[in-house]
C-alpha cells in the first residue's frame, strides 16, 4: 500500500550515496526549510542519489538539484515549534500534543522512509520529531539538531528532553550548526557523543557583496515590482509604499543594521531595538 504522494526528478547516472533527507515541513520560507533545500540541491549535484520526505505540496518551485521528493500522507496534527500555515494540515505545538500522537506522526512518516531504503543515510532534521523518525526506519541514521525544537518545544519539558536524549544516543552523528547550539543541545537533552560543528554558510550566489549604487537600485526596483496590498492586509505580502520608504531610508550613510527573519523573541531582534533605546538614553545619538 502507498503511504505517500512521489515527485520524481531525473537522477544522476551514478551516485556515490544513496541519501534520504528528512524534514517534517515545508520547503520555502526560511530556516530549515531552506537549509533542507540546499543540502539537497549540492548533494545531488555533487553526484548523490537524494529523496527529500517532506509535507511540500509543491516541491517543484524550488531548486533541488536532481533530487526526488516524496510527501507522506497524514492523518493526524502536524507537530510544530511555532504556529503558521501548513497547507493541508492541522499545525500544533509539538509540547501541546500527547506522546501517542507524537508515535503516530513519527511511525507514519517512518514507515515512508522505509519504503525508500536500502539508503546509505536517512539523515533526519530537527532532534524531536526526527530523532526519533531516524531511530524508527531501521536505517543508519544522522540528526541536524536546530534551535528551534531546543528553545521552543523541549526546553523545560522533561518528557520531551528525555524522548530527544534517547532518539540522538542511537544516531551515528549528530549535527549542529554552531557552538552555540552545541551548548543549548547539552543544556536541554546532557551530553551528546559524535556531535559535529559544521556552519550552514550562506548561498553565495545570492548573498555576494555588490556596489552600493547598484544595490539600492535593484532593491527598489525589487520593491516597485511587490504584489499590491491594500492596506496592507495580508502579512505574507510586503507592505505598500516600500519602496519610496527604502529610497528615503537609504538616502544617508548612517551606519545600519538590517534584520531579516521572523518577529521571534528568541531571535534577539529586540536586543537591536533596546540598545538604540539607551543609545538615546545616554545621549550617545
Amino acid at each position: 500500500s502507498t503511504c505517500c504522494t512521489r515527485s520524481t526528478s531525473t537522477s544522476p547516472s551514478a551516485a556515490d550515496l544513496r541519501v534520504v533527507l528528512w524534514h517534517g515541513y515545508l520547503l520555502g520560507g526560511t530556516g530549515s526549510n531552506v537549509y533542507t533545500r540546499a543540502l539537497a540541491r549540492e548533494w545531488s549535484n555533487a553526484g548523490h542519489e537524494v529523496v527529500v520526505v517532506s509535507q511540500e505540496p509543491h516541491p517543484e518551485q524550488y531548486d533541488l538539484g536532481s533530487a526526488n521528493t516524496v510527501r507522506p500522507e497524514l492523518d493526524g496534527p502536524l507537530p510544530t515549534f511555532v504556529l503558521d500555515r501548513y497547507e493541508g494540515h492541522e499545525p500544533r505545538l509539538l509540547q501541546d500534543l500527547t506522546r501517542e500522537e507524537c508515535e503516530h506522526y513519527v511511525q507514519q512518516n517512518a514507515a515512508a522512509v522505509r519504503e525508500l531504503l536500502p539508503a546509505d543515510l536517512v539523515f533526519a532534521n530537527h532532534v524531536l520529531l526526527g530523532g526519533p523518525v531516524g531511530a524508527a526506519s531501521g536505517a543508519r541514521y544522522a540528526v541536524k539538531a536546530h534551535g528551534s525544537e531546543l528553545e521552543y518545544s523541549m526546553r523545560g519539558s522533561p518528557h520531551l528532553q528525555a524522548w530527544g536524549r534517547e532518539s540522538l544516543a542511537g544516531a551515528g552523528a549528530v549535527f549542529v550548526g554552531s557552538e552555540h547550539i552545541r551548548r543549548v543541545l547539552e543544556e536541554v537533552v546532557g551530553h551528546v557523543e559524535r556531535v559535529h560543528e559544521v556552519p550552514p554558510g550562506v548561498d553565495v550566489a545570492e548573498f555576494r557583496p555588490r556596489p552600493r549604487d547598484e544595490a539600492l537600485v535593484a532593491l527598489l526596483d525589487e520593491a516597485r515590482r511587490d504584489p499590491p496590498n491594500p492596506g496592507n492586509a495580508n502579512e505574507r505580502l510586503p507592505d505598500e509604499g516600500n519602496a519610496d520608504r527604502l529610497a528615503a531610508f537609504f538616502a544617508g550613510e548612517r551606519p545600519t543594521v538590517v534584520y531579516f527573519g521572523k518577529l521571534l523573541y528568541n531571535k534577539g531582534v529586540h536586543l537591536l531595538l533596546v540598545r538604540d533605546i539607551h543609545h538615546h538614553a545616554d545621549g550617545a545619538l
